[in-house]
């Protein structure tokens, strides 16, 4: 079978794309994506994976921002990778991650992910890694430590220098999972 790889905004994306996709991290996670997880991942650049009937893998990459040292960040924050379980250990993951990593390397600082074990082990031998450092975001209440979320977050240096484990990130809230 053959698999083309396109990249779209979700504005590019007709409600046809968005159905089809939104049905894949239905099936792909097994009922547990909710709707504020599909939020999530609309508003930035999707990489599609089209195979002879539809499309077969998904990823997107929306504009978060993060404070480290002071200085507030753009984050290349990667969403709703997944892959149709039928078509799972072929390589289509890591042509979504292909296409994602492009967009996050050319336009934002850093790049950062919430992975699960299993997802880690895509992400690790494309250069994403663990961040050490201590997890904060900026809630309607001032800043609150994500302690839960520390050691799931995968980060890829990409315009900007390393960020420094000794210094936290404090990310912008959001409904739903905050990462």
């Amino acid at each position: 079978m053959a698999f083309t790889v396109r990249t779209a905004h979700t504005a590019e994306l007709d409600s046809a794309d968005l159905r089809a996709v939104r049905s894949l991290l239905h099936d792909g996670f097994a009922g547990g994506f909710s709707d504020a997880d599909f939020e999530h991942a609309l508003g930035g650049m999707h990489a599609l994976v089209h195979g002879e009937d539809g499309i077969v893998a998904h990823g997107s990459v929306v504009m978060r921002r993060a404070r480290h040292r002071g200085r507030w960040l753009r984050i290349g924050y990667v969403e709703a990778v997944v892959v149709r379980p039928a078509e799972r250990r072929r390589g289509l993951g890591g042509q979504v991650m292909g296409a994602l990593e492009r967009v996050v390397d050319r336009a934002y600082d850093l790049g950062a992910l919430s992975a699960s074990e299993d997802g880690a082990l895509l992400y690790g031998p494309r250069g994403w890694r663990p961040w050490t450092g201590r997890i904060h975001a900026l809630s309607p209440d001032g800043i609150v430590r994500l302690a839960d979320e520390e050691g799931g977050l995968l980060v890829r240096p990409a315009l900007a220098a390393p960020p420094d484990p000794d210094h936290e990130l404090v990310f912008d809230w959001r409904d739903g999972d905050v990462l």
